[in-house]
């Protein structure tokens, strides 16, 4: 028998065998966004032997103790045996790409988790003091420690909140974009040591904001404590994380949009004002969301500056005032249950204040760049079929108008759309 490569040319003979490669099947194109039955079973089974095999190392070996070591085991073991069983039907790089996928979605699945938890948690606590209606009409003025929750409540506290939080904004909000754009559409030495300034600044303990704030406004200006000097002090939090995250969303815009209103004669200023903000608003959005979120949890500030009270007061330039963060510090910290579970009620308002606010800017700060709402497409569809209308009517001899509006009603009831146009 004669074994030859194959592509030599040579005399065969009937014992004559020709070597060449492996003929492979073609690998089926598939959607990697389809989760299949196969994908699992695959990750029921790993799943089930993971849990197995550590219950047996847990039981026989005992070669450790605890949920948290076991859930750690688990999740490796359900790791290492996923790869192996997605590796008998699929190559290489779809086992990387499988068992990458599972990591992070176990990942935020433990995110999502944790976060219900938190809100589970803090509702269930504090659902005893939320179902009474004093809860939100009445401040503590009248209520003491050993009050049942049907005495008391915390609107003076939510007053505070929201007129600290306005206050804080009104002054955070135009030096933050300002500074953004100013950093980021006009570069150089100056515009270097503010980025750097700013960047430090977003580490800055709220301590130490407090007592800056505190030495300043109120022992060297001798202002007396107030709501606004607890502003002031959620200003100074807030404005870093607004301007660095402003100035990155700013860097994102594309260039030759600028450039584009550059070239057609505007100005700088004019180019920032009709083209960079337009363009960038969602983004902006989302950094006075963080600096919001920064400095409405804020306690220790307003500890300092504001002062601790049970009395509902709104005029921020006058007498102590309290935050919800503040409220819930001082009820938590208190032995007794009734003033516990007032705690828990004030954080669990807080987060839906928080929620209500958030939501307020989303709708505000509009969608992204090119992004059309429902009535933008509308109107959009509208002006192309009138464009497509008169452009026929330009070929059939350009009427006259009325006839050209005639034929136009004519068009639309027929839906008659040459060359291929929208209907």
């Amino acid at each position: 028998m004669t074994v030859i490569a194959p592509g030599i040319v040579t005399d065969p003979t009937p014992d004559t065998v020709v070597v060449g490669p492996r003929s492979e099947r073609p690998e089926e194109r598939r959607s990697t966004g389809v989760l299949r039955r196969s994908d699992v079973l695959a990750i029921l089974g790993s799943a089930v032997a993971a849990i197995s095999l550590t219950a047996w190392l847990l039981t026989q070996l005992m070669l450790f103790d605890g949920v948290l070591p076991f859930v750690l085991v688990s999740y490796l073991f359900f790791v290492l045996i996923y790869s192996i069983v997605v590796r008998f039907d699929e190559s290489q790089m779809a086992v990387r790409d499988r068992v990458v996928s599972v990591i992070v979605h176990s990942l935020a699945t433990v995110l999502l988790l944790v976060l219900a938890v938190v809100v589970i948690y803090t509702f269930g606590r504090g659902i005893t003091a939320i179902v009474h209606s004093n809860f939100f009409t009445a401040d503590m003025s009248q209520t003491g420690p050993l009050d049942p929750l049907s005495s008391g409540g915390i609107v003076h506290a939510i007053a505070g909140t929201l007129i600290m939080i306005t206050i804080a904004l009104i002054i955070s909000i135009p030096l933050g974009i300002t500074t953004a754009v100013f950093i980021s559409e006009f570069p150089g030495r100056y515009a270097r040591l503010i980025r750097t300034v700013v960047e430090a600044m977003t580490a800055l303990p709220s301590i130490v904001a407090g007592l800056f704030i505190y030495a300043t406004v109120i022992l060297t200006l001798g202002f007396d404590r107030s709501g606004f000097a607890a502003s002031l002090a959620m200003t100074v939090m807030m404005l870093p994380i607004i301007i660095r995250s402003g100035d990155v969303v700013l860097r994102l815009v594309p260039g030759n949009l600028k450039e584009a209103s550059l070239a057609l004669g505007s100005s700088t200023w004019r180019t920032v004002w009709n083209v960079t903000l337009p363009t960038a608003r969602s983004g902006l959005t989302t950094a006075i969301i963080l600096g919001t979120a920064r400095g409405i949890g804020e306690t220790s500030p307003v500890l300092l500056t504001a002062g601790l009270t049970t009395y509902f007061n709104v005029n921020p330039f006058k007498g102590a005032m309290i935050s919800l963060p503040l409220a819930t510090f001082s009820f938590v910290k208190s032995p007794e249950p009734s003033m516990v579970a007032r705690g828990f009620g004030s954080a669990a308002v807080l987060m839906v204040l928080v929620l209500i606010l958030f939501a307020i800017a989303r709708v505000i700060g509009g969608r992204g760049p090119g992004v059309l709402t429902a009535r933008q497409q509308r109107r959009r569809t509208q002006q192309s079929r009138e464009d497509d209308y008169r452009f026929t009517a330009r070929d059939l001899g350009t009427p006259p108008p009325s006839v050209a509006t005639g034929l136009f009603a004519g068009l639309r009831r027929r839906k008659i759309t040459p060359k291929g146009g929208p209907s």
